[in-house]
């Protein structure tokens, strides 16, 4: 694992939790899952990958406080703050660019802040063969082995296996797609090729550059603009004159899907979940006999199935007669909604931002 980093993505607002996760206080900074959050479980399997000196973590301004205070280990300049979101795919080429210049060898293993991932041991072995994979120039994924016909996630077609040995299996990749309707994902589970796009990779820093030389161009010219900045008095200022006149794009649609030399290992031993929505509880906490989840919460559940409690006011919450309903109580809001209608809470999110009521938000 020499000249091997950790790049953390730490900088998403988690909306489709809301009323718990806000603009200030989005999801990876929470305890959703227990005593640790998902930001520190983040840090916590990487470090029997790599020293703490070479985990960078990429945040917004307003995030910093709150991730330093979380994990004060890592060093105060490996905070990477962008000025203002503009995807991924500038997150990824501002890292890559400041690990090209503390060390051109340097491989980047970049991840999200605010997965859950069970199987540490796999996630350990699997991220190692990642970074051999991609010590020969491939750019590495890793894909998560569907367990239903999802239309929340975007999925990796896999080919046949690279012709060099590596202790896990590695694929090439054929095609990246974009999250299908609920027909397509049937056929695509059916297909039994088909991966999901975990959101996770691994690559040269170097190699990420030439992509985006190749592929975003204009992307490229700035960063380029940004790194004869970095290190010097003008820093700052060339930063925050470059990050606002950025394209917003991820770096699946930017570069991966037109990439030459991909390779994906598939993972579906992690017990992974991104923990997108509230529903997602159901799938990484153990529930009671009932099959109900209660977090944060003292509960009186009287002949109630399948349903979810959480409170940040460590409140009394009774259920009577109720099945498989969600209630998320965070002192000034309350969400109260049937399983199955997890995902509409992003049109909670467009009412309130509409109706002016940003304080919520």
């Amino acid at each position: 694992m020499d000249h091997t980093y950790a790049i953390i993505m730490a900088g998403g607002s988690g909306t489709r939790l809301w009323p718990v996760s806000r603009r200030k206080h989005p999801k990876h900074v929470l305890p959703l899952l227990g005593e640790r959050t998902l930001f520190q479980n983040t840090v916590d399997r990487l470090l029997p990958l790599v020293p703490v000196e070479r985990i960078l973590v990429v945040t917004a301004a307003d995030q910093f406080d709150d991730l330093r205070r979380q994990a004060p280990r890592i060093p105060a300049d490996n905070f990477l703050i962008e000025p203002q979101p503009r995807g991924t795919a500038s997150v990824v080429g501002f890292a890559a660019l400041v690990l090209a210049k503390r060390d051109p060898q340097a491989v980047m293993m970049v991840l999200p802040s605010d997965h859950y991932i069970r199987n540490r041991d796999l996630f350990a072995l699997v991220m190692r063969v990642a970074v051999e994979v991609a010590k020969k120039d491939y750019l590495v994924t890793l894909g998560i082995t569907p367990t239903f016909p999802s239309t929340g996630y975007g999925y990796i077609q896999r080919g046949a296996s690279l012709p060099e040995k590596f202790a896990y299996p590695v694929y090439q990749v054929l095609r990246f797609k974009e999250k299908p309707d609920e027909e397509t994902a049937l056929e695509l589970l059916a297909q039994g090729d088909h991966s999901w796009n975990s959101g996770m990779f691994i690559w040269r820093a170097s190699r990420i550059l030439d992509e985006f030389d190749r592929q975003m161009p204009n992307l490229k010219a700035a960063l380029d603009r940004i790194g004869t900045a970095w290190g010097k008095p003008d820093q700052e200022a060339v930063l925050a004159a470059e990050w606002p006149q950025l394209h917003s794009e991820t770096i699946d649609y930017g570069v991966m899907e037109n990439a030459a030399r991909v390779a994906v290992l598939p993972a579906g031993g992690l017990d992974w979940s991104d923990v997108g929505m509230w529903d997602s509880l159901f799938d990484v906490l153990l529930p009671d006999k009932n099959g109900n989840v209660a977090v944060n919460s003292d509960t009186l559940m009287f002949d109630t199935h399948k349903s979810l409690v959480y409170s940040t006011e460590n409140k009394l919450v009774v259920t009577i007669g109720v099945d498989d309903v969600m209630i998320v109580d965070a002192g000034d809001a309350l969400l109260v909604c049937h399983r199955d209608q997890a995902q509409q809470v992003r049109q909670v999110i467009d009412s309130l931002k509409n109706s002016g009521r940003e304080n919520y938000l």
